[in-house]
């Protein structure tokens, strides 16, 4: 190895190791593509936690059977609505964060971090009370048969009651990332994930004087996980040394602050809940092709998000990006940042998009077993839906710029437009209408997201993100 080899590897190392130290920096300075290395490493690695919840519970549920992972799918594709709000409050909490961090005001930014956690814990509330007391209702309206329906509703009643831990690891994860401390959220969800990897299959299948709780065992098994990452996440809060410390002055409650954070978090919000609401039409539509296609469905889509969490991951490092500059008055930074970041997505998404199609047949048998109709709708689904990938990799980053920028009515109405007037529309025709059976939602998936990507790459060139205030 040469000497000016070693010296780039030292310092690759030496970045590598400042990304994943835990401290919370500004980026309206210095190299841009350093900025977007020292954010992204932790985002993705937190993502990839993510999305690691997703994949372990359906390597253990499959072998409870084809009802367990259907209603493991039909249960997410309803819980995703509380994922939308906490999406949608994390990231009006990254936005404001991340602009009185650039504006170098660390107590404004601790005292907008209360505020985020009172709406979360509020919110969270309501919908676990209604998720318990519903649970049943909503699997019917899925299309669930009563077996289904008696056997496992108290899977749904446990992940909806449990939601506040969901709601608050998005919450507090995206106040860090507005702080530039993507790290801890990181470690929160490599701490919730041992924990789930170790539960999950002690609680469902069960361990000595452990019972073997079957899917009850897979969401208490999450809860629990989430949950310590959860208290984990307030001890940094509370006791950490970071820009973001929360003290008593910054806990009383300040109404114009809590206004501006659900003006921006509604429309971040309303995107994720259009786009989860149109999931939940998909689903619908899948499930009158039956229990195998469900199940194929289901399993495809969680390998899908195992991949397009860490890519959101980068888009995040993009949005905190944008927050710090535009609060520094550097929107040419925030702009050059966007492009750079959408450049080495969209090259790691199309890396996937090769692999996924050419070994789907493999990466499906890793969680159902058996050459059937489940494994042929998982093969197919995994296939056509990665067809979309380079456009999704470029337009996530621009869609998730403009919430960094605390512009959310333009995803919002990309969303409105791409996902109920164009993607739920077409998979009921190719699916339904001209008899393509589930292949057709597979490509409607494919096609309404490289459009939207594509949408949103031109108005993101038009620059009006970079005029806004918050």
């Amino acid at each position: 190895m040469t000497q000016r080899a070693q010296s780039r590897s030292k310092h690759i190392l030496r970045s590598l190791k400042a990304a994943l130290s835990g401290k919370e920096q500004e980026y309206t300075t210095g190299s841009i593509d350093r900025a977007i290395f020292m954010l992204s490493v932790p985002m993705v690695l937190e993502m990839v936690m993510e999305s690691l919840f997703a994949v372990v519970d359906v390597f253990f549920v499959e072998k409870l059977g084809v009802d367990a992972v259907a209603t493991v799918g039909l249960t997410e594709s309803v819980i995703t609505i509380v994922y939308s709000v906490a999406m949608g409050l994390s990231m009006a909490a990254t936005a404001l964060v991340a602009r009185r961090v650039g504006e170098k005001n660390p107590d404004a930014a601790a005292h907008t971090a209360m505020q985020a956690l009172y709406i979360g814990t509020v919110l969270s509330s309501a919908i676990s009370l209604a998720g318990i007391v519903f649970a049943k209702d909503v699997l019917r309206l899925m299309g669930a048969s009563p077996e289904l329906i008696a056997d496992n509703y108290r899977y749904t009643q446990i992940m909806f009651g449990s939601n506040i831990v969901i709601m608050l690891l998005f919450l507090i994860n995206g106040i860090f990332r507005g702080a530039g401390n993507a790290s801890i959220a990181m470690r929160s969800l490599w701490l919730a994930n041992i924990i789930n990897i170790i539960l999950c299959p002690t609680l469902i299948y069960g361990v000595g004087p452990i019972p073997a709780l079957g899917l009850t065992g897979a969401a208490l098994a999450t809860t629990i996980g989430r949950g310590i990452g959860v208290l984990y996440q307030l001890y940094v809060l509370s006791k950490g040394k970071g820009l973001i410390k929360i003290r008593m002055r910054h806990t009383g409650i300040d109404m114009p602050i809590i206004a501006n954070l659900l003006k921006v978090a509604s429309g971040g919000a309303a995107q994720f809940l259009i786009n989860s609401a149109s999931w939940i039409f998909l689903v619908r539509i899948i499930s009158r092709f039956g229990s195998d296609a469900l199940a194929g469905y289901t399993i495809a889509i969680r390998v899908v998000i195992f991949t397009l969490l860490p890519a959101f991951g980068m888009s995040n490092a993009a949005a905190t990006l944008v927050g710090q500059n535009l609060g520094a008055q550097q929107p040419d930074r925030a702009e050059r940042s966007v492009w750079r970041t959408a450049m080495f997505n969209m090259i790691f998404l199309g890396l996937v998009s090769v692999v996924f199609f050419t070994a789907a047949g493999p990466i499906i048998g890793i969680f159902h077993k058996g050459n059937d109709m489940v494994t042929y709708y998982g093969i197919q689904c995994l296939r056509y839906v990665c067809l979309g990938y380079v456009f999704y990799g470029y337009g996530m980053i621009m869609i998730q710029s403009f919430n960094g920028a605390g512009d959310t009515k333009t995803p919002t109405i990309l969303n409105v437009c791409g996902f109920w007037l164009f993607q739920i529309p077409l998979a009921y025709t190719l699916a339904i209408l001209l008899d393509f059976g589930p292949k057709g939602v597979f490509l409607a998936i494919a096609i309404a997201e490289s459009a939207i990507a594509i949408a949103g790459i031109i108005l993101f060139k038009k620059g009006n993100w970079k005029k806004v205030a918050i």
